[in-house]
């Protein structure tokens, strides 16, 4: 069963301390160290210990924290980590994810503690999910391995989102949608119910899908049309 961290913990039963570090350097990387730190306050005792990219940042500290090393020297690692992967692109987030093979590594899901997921209202996240503040999900909704939820997001009921899609800040998913592996919607992009998205697919900011596209394409505008090759 996939590890969710949307803490509830007692006051007289404080959460165990836990280390993780944040796999991306970058700004995405920044706020996920935001969310960690949401969830602290709100009950979680998340031991962040600092940055691995394969890139490294020009400065030694990210916020604060240190840049640790590659995805080599994570793997290395002799204690158990858990890692969240903060990459913006559904590409690059799964190649990072192949490269992390060491047996310590585990990927929790992350949720926004004002989220308010509830496993009565059906929805299923795999490991890895990062579900960030301002979002809405309702019920009935799976969502695969490793799947980004930015700021503002919502998805309505019997929506699929499957491994590694990406949700930009405030895309709208309509009820019975179907996300399939890899999609990426830009900032404010819209799938209306029952529609579904093919594996790869971007979605431009701002473009409305009101029809089935197939795997692979970029669409913009609204309608979303497929962008033709010149």
């Amino acid at each position: 069963m996939t590890e969710i961290f949307f803490p509830d913990y007692a006051a007289d039963s404080p959460a165990p301390t836990r280390p993780i570090v944040i796999f991306g350097a970058g700004g995405l990387g920044r706020e996920v160290l935001v969310l960690l730190r949401q969830l602290n306050e709100a009950g979680a005792n998340w031991d962040v210990r600092g940055f691995y990219d394969d890139q490294p940042p020009a400065a030694p500290t990210i916020a604060g924290l240190p840049y640790l090393g590659t995805s080599a020297d994570l793997n290395a690692t002799a204690e158990p980590l858990a890692v969240a992967v903060a990459m913006g692109s559904s590409r690059s987030r799964a190649a990072v994810v192949a490269r992390l093979t060491a047996g310590l590594l585990s990927f929790p899901a992350l949720v926004h503690p004002a989220v308010g997921l509830s496993i009565y209202q059906g929805i299923n996240l795999g490991e890895g999910c990062i579900i960030q503040q301002g979002c809405i999900l309702t019920c009935d909704i799976t969502l695969g391995r490793f799947v980004l939820l930015n700021l503002g997001c919502t998805v309505g009921h019997d929506a699929v989102l499957a491994d590694f899609c990406s949700l930009m800040p405030h895309v709208n998913i309509g009820g019975g949608a179907q996300l399939d592996a890899g999609t990426y919607l830009g900032t404010n992009a819209t799938v209306i119910h029952a529609v579904q998205v093919g594996a790869g697919a971007t979605i431009g900011a701002g473009a409305v899908v009101v029809r089935d596209l197939p795997a692979g394409v970029t669409a913009v505008g609204v309608p979303a049309r497929a962008k033709t090759s010149e």
